[in-house]
């Protein structure tokens, strides 16, 4: 049964990690079960031992240059407090690597000091991965612009904007995140371009910038250094292919 249901996600042309989230959810249900009773052992084993989907080749990622990053930057200087609060965005996604969950649940009082400098100290992040984010002045800059237009003095930081210029709600969700990158990218000429890709170029700007490897791990949170190398984009170059030049192309 469970291999008929990995074969009806597949012919669904889901990917091979959504597919494997599900039928980790089976394997665990399978387990406890086992565990109290309602499941023989023999059975419950052979539900784990069903193979997930192979996963084959590395999606590509997206990442943007210098001017492309400034340019998406540039399109959101206005004075209105929409416009504010989504260049604050922006920034942070862009000058800090945060995803959109960890992102929405800012607090101002995450904001503090360390060693003269400006962090987002304990941040809970994936797989509740604990780890204190460096805040550059500017992107600090951009985050007071946006608080001191919208009198925010404390708790969450980012809320909703009406259509009238006024703050309603408690916070943001991260599919609004979705969408306020979704919109500046389209006022900035940049087709498909998702909130993880400004992750992703936080991470290749601070390579190409001279960062450390380990540094760049230690912001982003990731407990793998080989999944901080995917994000930089490192591997495979496509402005200097290794199949431009291979001696058998037309004079």
């Amino acid at each position: 049964m469970v291999l008929r249901y990995r074969f009806f996600l597949e012919q669904k042309n889901l990917a091979p990690s959504t597919i494997n989230v599900r039928l980790a959810a089976v394997r665990r249900l399978a387990y406890e079960a086992s565990d109290t009773g309602l499941l023989s052992p023999d059975l419950a084993a052979g539900i784990r031992r069903v193979k997930g989907a192979k996963r084959l080749g590395v999606r590509i990622g997206n990442w943007l240059s210098v001017g492309e990053t400034k340019a998406l930057l540039r399109h959101s200087l206005t004075d209105d407090l929409r416009s504010k609060r989504d260049r604050a965005i922006l920034a942070i996604l862009v000058g800090c690597g945060l995803r959109r969950a960890e992102l929405v649940g800012l607090k101002l009082e995450d904001f503090q000091i360390r060693e003269e400098h400006c962090v987002i100290a304990d941040l809970i992040g994936k797989g509740k991965h604990i780890r204190t984010v460096p805040v550059p002045d500017w992107v600090k800059r951009t985050l007071d612009a946006w608080t001191a237009t919208a009198e925010i003095n404390a708790g969450t930081i980012f809320c909703r904007v009406n259509r009238m210029g006024k703050l309603w709600g408690k916070g943001l969700t991260p599919k609004a995140i979705w969408h306020v990158v979704k919109a500046a990218a389209q006022r900035a000429g940049i087709k498909n371009l998702a909130p993880h890709d400004l992750r992703r170029t936080c991470a290749r700007l601070c390579h190409l910038a001279g960062g450390e490897l380990e540094q760049i791990q230690f912001l982003l949170g990731h407990a793998s250094v080989q999944t901080t190398e995917r994000y930089l984009g490192c591997k495979q170059k496509f402005n200097h292919a290794v199949n431009d030049n291979l001696g058998v192309e037309d004079s």
